[in-house]
């Protein structure tokens, strides 16, 4: 996760600009590791980030035998799964504190060992984010599912056959678990109400070039032909498209401009349009997408999160900080998660107006349906921010305090932001190619 130890001391009020690039998708290049885990020959995965997910998924590889090199190009990584092994719970543990991947191991390594162990899983404290989906498929599937003090034990006994699975929630990680472990099971599965991400395409197309029959039917179905074998891939991975929008709320924030290389405009459109609406403007180019404060006044808007294609909830921590900006009232409502708003209360110490509600809040222009765990948030600007000392609680959240301190007048010191290396590649080098004024001590 980084050093939690890690402190960034920023005097705000000067607006970001200029250039900086991303990487390959957080979200896909952890999941695309996994893969390799299906295939008889090594793999190739390209555009990798330099992040922390990406070293504990690697290390987690590593424990279990695939040999892990560093290719020619910056960012591209091979991975060698030959002689897949069963490794030590206590080092699976060790290795798994700080994410939640070790669940997607589940199937690929039921289809090379017949067995596979998840230990007790970290991620952010942003919900409870249950792991039912994930088991449920699995048992669909045949595993055997044993819980224990110390994680659960699953085993495939009699092989994984395929399944028809329905998800109660389009969920990203439940979806990717169907499909990896799909590929290899004897016969067919169908996947209703799956979800439909970027992120979600782009590790389809990578089981498509190890061989896989996967098929994308309207209405969230999913049809997946089990083969016998799989190869490895070449495959360049998929842009951040959390990470764009994180540097596109901190241009707006700051009333500043920035270009953010490699980013496309397809996977953007939903956030593009939120962004004019605030009063932002941007400009596609065929290498990346310039965003900036054009001047005037930022405008409130309402905005429900919801899965692809809707507006997603990593995107709307780093926008809060842009709409305590906006002149008037702006609700988020959050669908997605239950606990996503715990990172305004640094906000209003630095001087916000954010109200949340617990339990959400009736509106009936809504468009997403309401679910029971929702919450909202109602933030009322303009307000001056002034800088404070935060630490930060989780990784979008983390990064929006980042974004609140360069916003503020005076001095901010930011604690614990190692967390934020988990999702965002060479930050603080990119802090400084914007011109941020800081010293960072970690």
């Amino acid at each position: 996760m980084g050093l939690t130890s890690d402190e960034i001391i920023i005097n705000g009020g000067r607006p970001l600009n200029g250039r900086i690039e991303v990487r390959g998708a957080k979200n896909l290049a952890t999941k695309a590791m996994v893969a390799s885990l299906l295939g008889h020959t090594p793999s190739t995965l390209r555009n990798v980030p330099n992040i922390s997910d990406v070293r504990v998924v690697a290390g987690l590889l590593a424990l279990h035998g695939v040999l892990i090199t560093r290719g020619a190009e910056e960012g591209e990584w091979r991975l060698d799964p030959s002689n897949v092994e069963t490794a030590h719970k206590a080092d699976i543990d060790a290795h798994a504190g700080s994410s939640r991947i070790p669940i997607l191991f589940c199937g690929p390594l039921l289809h090379r060992l017949g067995e596979a162990f998840i230990p007790d899983l970290g991620g952010c404290r942003i919900g409870d984010r249950p792991i039912d989906f994930h088991l449920d498929a699995l048992r669909n599937f045949g595993a055997v599912i044993e819980k224990l003090p110390s994680g659960i034990s699953l085993t495939a006994p009699n092989g994984l056959k395929g399944a028809n699975i329905e998800l109660p929630y389009p969920s990203v990680g439940a979806t990717e678990q169907v499909l990896l472990t799909a590929v290899l099971a004897e016969g067919q599965t169908e996947l209703r109400n799956a979800a439909i991400e970027p992120e979600i395409v782009d590790l389809i197309c990578i089981l498509q070039k190890m061989g896989a029959i996967i098929s994308m039917e309207p209405n969230r179905v999913i049809f997946i032909e089990g083969v016998s074998e799989l190869r490895g891939y070449d495959h360049a991975a998929i842009f951040d498209r959390n990470e764009a929008a994180s540097w596109a709320a901190a241009a707006l924030a700051t009333r500043g401009d920035i270009f953010v290389g490699g980013v496309e405009q397809e996977e953007m459109m939903t956030f593009l349009n939120v962004f004019r609406k605030v009063g932002g403007d941007f400009d596609v180019r065929p290498d990346g997408i310039r965003f900036w404060h054009p001047g005037g006044t930022l405008k409130p808007v309402t905005i429900e999160t919801d899965v692809h294609p809707g507006f997603m909830t990593d995107w709307q921590q780093p926008l809060v900080v842009a709409l305590t900006q906006a002149d008037g009232v702006s609700t988020i409502h959050e669908t997605v998660y239950e606990n996503r708003f715990g990172f305004t209360d640094a906000l209003n110490k630095m001087g916000a107006d954010i109200t949340v509600y617990k339990d959400g809040l009736h509106d009936e222009t809504r468009r997403v349906m309401r679910r029971e765990f929702e919450q909202a948030a109602v933030i009322t600007g303009p307000s001056e921010l002034s800088g404070a000392d935060v630490e930060v609680p989780d990784l979008r959240g983390g990064f929006s305090h980042l974004i609140a301190a360069l916003t503020a007048e005076g001095q901010s010191k930011v604690t614990n932001i190692g967390i934020i290396s988990r999702g965002y590649e060479n930050f603080i080098e990119k802090l400084r190619l914007l011109g941020a004024d800081f010293i960072y001590e970690g």
